[in-house]
């Protein structure tokens, strides 16, 4: 499949991010739904006084209520649009856009860079806090209150075992014709100044709901509710366990998307799309 930019385009990197409280996840839906694509492409067309939406392509499709700190997206633009609006594309984008949402730094892309098939990973965070007293108010939108003590080494312990390239079956919304075979790359608990517990997720890829599933199964080791081994046995059965909870989506951020050295950008758009087994699978 090929990714060139058509004749007479450039491709733009845009660095952004958004508090998801008040959006509908990140892609464009129907019925006038709020969604991060559709207010910055509809802020893009206003400030560049276009007739037609340019779109956009992202890192990482969030979720609704889902945050991100390092998101990252490209789009396709006219070279003459490009040209005449560059310098003040930036400032022209803060203006029109909506607080929640900014738009850091818009850069052409090296050839080759494709915002969602040339990432090598992504890194997200979960933050929940144990504390009796509940949540600090001002920390509310992002912070999970789980009313158990939760022990982080027996978390750790448990999230260990699930570190390395497995079918996450288990631990993601099946979508027909997607696969669900991932290395996750780093999986650890660390308990913040304040006792805010945060996750560290980074993988080569998500499925739908893998974060928040992990989690979830994570946090009933660490209240006491499951034993240690209890989420490797889950992910090595392979289908959903109902004591497996999704927690709620305003714990979560995308916290940064990895890219290689631009002269490996398009081998590794190419090989991002390709379909994934695990070593001995079938083919077919």
């Amino acid at each position: 499949m090929s990714d060139d930019v058509q004749p007479g385009f450039v491709r733009v990197r845009l660095d952004l991010s958004y508090d998801g409280k008040d959006f509908s996840g990140w892609a464009k839906q129907a019925h006038g739904r709020r969604t991060v694509q559709g207010d910055i492409e509809d802020a893009l067309k206003t400030v560049t006084r276009s007739t037609e939406t340019y779109e956009l392509t992202v890192a990482g499709r969030t979720d609704a209520g889902v945050h991100a700190r390092g998101q990252v997206a490209h789009v396709d633009l006219p070279v003459e649009l490009w040209a005449e609006h560059r310098d003040k594309l930036l400032r022209r984008l803060a203006g029109r856009l909506s607080h929640d949402v900014r738009v850091w730094r818009l850069t052409e892309a090296p050839s080759g860079f494709n915002a969602r098939f040339s990432a090598i990973w992504r890194r997200y965070a979960y933050r929940v806090t144990d504390n009796p007293g509940g949540v600090d108010p001002l920390l509310r939108g992002h912070v999970l209150w789980h009313d158990w003590a939760l022990d982080m080494d027996a978390m750790n312990a448990a999230a260990e075992r699930l570190v390395g390239e497995h079918d996450f079956a288990a631990y993601c919304k099946k979508r027909e014709g997607a696969t669900t075979i991932r290395t996750l790359q780093e999986l650890r608990w660390e308990r913040r100044p304040g006792g805010v517990l945060e996750a560290t997720v980074k993988a080569d890829a998500f499925c739908h709901n893998m974060v928040r599933s992990l989690v979830g199964a994570l946090l009933f080791v660490g209240d006491g509710h499951r034993p240690v081994d209890w989420p490797a046995k889950v992910l090595a059965a392979g289908v959903r366990d109902s004591a497996v909870h999704v927690v709620r989506p305003h714990g979560l951020t995308l916290e940064e998307v990895g890219y290689p050295a631009d002269e490996l950008l398009a081998a590794r758009n190419r090989e991002a799309r390709n379909r994934r087994t695990l070593p001995g699978a079938g083919c077919c």
